[in-house]
């Protein structure tokens, strides 16, 4: 008769200092770019004037900048929009000049490149308007957070809070990180995948707190290191194969997608990835170095419950 093969153990675990200092480096590098040059915030958050233009053929931005500088629109920036042939300039908003006059007078202008340029598309939010968009996307964000905290404490422990908060920060702030590290442009559309990513994360830790939960109340001698290894390589097929079917679509839509979802599908790809991550390395670590025991879980015995019963 043979053996029943045991399932092969990642000793994930043992590499949580390893992987403590990895994300420490990430948070830190993505922090201080965060502080030192910021994002490069859409009109979304700063309010102005976008335009899109496209070129019978295809356009070098040096000439496009050459043109507008000595003019109102010195300070616009400009880049590529999909292809050289299409151009997105941003302008800071304009005292008494509606997109409509903006728009006008660029295309007036750049018609000094030699091609004749067509207006492709325009849009306009003022600066009161980007504002309050800003200080609304963090409030959301933060109550986001606060929800979540709330929501884990009560269905697992206060300890399992902590860390999935930790993994949920952890994921953020790395996100934002890339974007002020590579200077995409982040707008409505970043925010919202960020709050996806929130998401995603923390469907992802809620799996293998579940089981880690019920590991606790079914393993009696095993320590919580161990229950803890246990219970990530129970989930670990599920995790994978789940964020391997999302990156597949992020990726589709990040190469072939249009520049317009392109810092969508790209916070998305680094969120995934990251949540991934921090599902394992983060958010069990935390909740291990917070002293959760078998005890914090066991379910709670009613008080006379041991007593015969009574006609």
């Amino acid at each position: 008769m043979t053996e029943k093969k045991q399932p092969m153990m990642f000793k994930l675990m043992a590499k949580r200092h390893i992987a403590a200092v990895f994300s420490a480096v990430l948070i830190i590098t993505s922090l201080g770019s965060l502080f030192t040059q910021g994002l490069n915030l859409g009109i979304d958050f700063t309010g102005g004037t976008l335009v899109e233009v496209g070129f019978s053929e295809s356009v070098e931005l040096e000439k496009v900048r050459a043109t507008l500088q000595g003019t109102d629109f010195n300070e616009a920036t400009v880049q590529y929009f999909g292809s050289a042939k299409d151009v997105l300039i941003r302008v800071a908003p304009k005292e008494g000049k509606n997109s409509a006059a903006i728009s006008t007078e660029l295309l007036r202008l750049l018609n000094e490149i030699g091609q004749k340029p067509e207006l492709r598309r325009q849009e306009f939010v003022g600066p009161q308007v980007g504002e309050e968009l800003t200080e609304e996307g963090g409030l959301a964000m933060l109550a986001a957070l606060a929800m979540i905290m709330f929501y884990v404490a009560v269905r697992f422990q206060l300890r399992f809070s902590a860390g999935a908060i930790a993994a949920l920060a952890h994921d953020v702030i790395i996100v934002t990180g890339f974007f002020s590290l590579t200077q995409m442009n982040f707008d409505l559309t970043v925010l919202a995948a960020i709050l996806a990513v929130i998401g995603y994360s923390l469907n992802d830790t809620i799996v293998v707190f579940d089981r880690i939960r019920e590991n606790f109340r079914r393993m009696r001698k095993e320590e919580p290191l161990e229950v803890i290894d246990i219970s990530l390589n129970q989930t670990l097929s599920r995790t994978f194969i789940t964020s391997l079917t999302t990156l597949l679509v992020l990726f589709a839509l990040f190469f072939v997608g249009g520049e317009i979802i392109h810092s969508f599908s790209a916070a998305l790809l680094v969120g995934v990835i990251i949540g991934t991550y921090s599902s394992i390395y983060i958010a069990s670590p935390v909740t291990l170095a917070l002293g959760v025991s078998k005890q914090d879980l066991m379910p709670v015995e009613k008080e006379g419950s041991d007593l015969p019963d009574r006609p």
